[in-house]
């Protein structure tokens, strides 16, 4: 999602006589679209922004600088960037943020950013954002924090940036992007229904989606895969976790025993599906018989592609009081043992 709403913020600011620089070092506008998710990405932010803000200390005139994303709306972020960055904003707000901050005549300013042209950065595969924000509350995830609430593209929005991609001939993929894409919603239309009339109007696009929540993945989108060809076979169904304690412990209310039925239900009414997923190592409370039951579900689902998070402490999340219990060598560990079982199958 970050990628695609960074092609929007590029887009916006080429139509607005903007240009590229050549690299950071050369800018007069640093625009820092941040992920929260883990630290790792967190730390990288903190540090590119502490090295530009230094160039005004040495005789050269310092980049005007805007945090948007994840870490926008933080208070521990804003207070430890204070006076290195001129302007904290929601990526929902950018537009009319930085005609505030710039004075800048942008007399096409779009009030709704997901309406903004992007600047497509291949021009093969193109993501589409159908809907933003989140409402599940997972306890590890500040996405609900950082994003709001779910709200969903009007239907029409979405299918006229996806007939422009096609009619270029050269969109061969296109990747229909949300938080939680099985709950999108806008009037009478669902996402069974808006995914069926896509890929019914643009036969030579092949479509895939990110992210489905295990909860809201319904017998109709099934059905609608199973019908269209030019639906990606390949599925993406965060698993997040094989122990059921520890899947009420992040909130995520699925048992074991009803995802491994749904990965079943999925194979059976589309043929030669496949899984990616996502998957957290040592959330507070996983002990080595809770992980167990990740690698088993590893070994019966046989995915051929998963992103591995070793658990890392979000503030403001519900989990962010809970005591660690895994230290970090244990989670690289566990870490090691679920990449090895990617695929499988192959591998036996």
């Amino acid at each position: 999602m970050n990628h695609s709403d960074s092609e929007r913020i590029a887009g916006f600011l080429e139509l607005h006589d903007f240009k590229p620089a050549k690299d950071i070092r050369s800018a007069d506008l640093v625009i820092f679209n941040t992920c929260g998710v883990r630290q790792m990405a967190e730390d990288r932010a903190y540090g590119q922004i502490h090295n530009l803000a230094k160039r005004g200390t040495h005789n050269t005139k310092r980049a005007t600088i805007i945090l948007t994303g994840c870490l926008a709306n933080r208070k521990d972020v804003q207070k430890r960037l204070k006076g290195k960055v001129d302007l904290f904003c929601e990526i929902k707000e950018f537009p009319q943020a930085i005609k505030k901050l710039l004075g800048h005549p942008m007399s096409k300013c779009e009030q709704n950013y997901l309406n903004i042209t992007p600047k497509y950065s291949t021009s093969y595969s193109a993501f589409v954002p159908i809907m933003t924000g989140c409402n599940n509350f997972c306890s590890y995830c500040v996405v609900p924090y950082a994003r709001g609430k779910e709200i969903s593209r009007p239907a029409d929005a979405i299918i006229k940036e996806i007939s422009n991609l096609a009619g270029k001939n050269y969109y061969k993929e296109i990747i229909l992007l949300g938080q939680n894409v099985n709950s999108y919603k806008y009037k009478k239309i669902s996402f069974p229904i808006l995914l069926d009339r896509l890929a019914k109007n643009n036969p030579k696009i092949n479509f895939k989606f990110l992210t489905s929540h295990p909860k809201d993945f319904s017998e109709d989108l099934m059905k609608v895969i199973a019908k269209n060809k030019n639906i990606s076979r390949e599925i993406h169904l965060p698993v997040q976790a094989g122990s059921d304690k520890i899947l009420k412990a992040m909130n995520r209310p699925y048992t074991q025993k009803y995802y491994l039925g749904l990965i079943k239900k999925i194979k059976r009414l589309i043929p030669g599906a496949s899984f990616t997923t996502d998957v957290i190592v040592g959330f507070p409370g996983e002990t080595k018989k809770d992980f167990e039951e990740s690698v088993r579900i590893f070994k019966q689902v046989e995915y051929s592609e998963a992103y591995i998070n070793k658990y890392s402490p979000r503030p403001g999340t519900a989990a962010w009081s809970r005591k660690e219990t895994v230290d970090l060598s244990e989670k690289k560990g566990r870490e090691r043992i679920l990449r090895s079982l990617i695929g499988y199958e192959k591998k036996k």
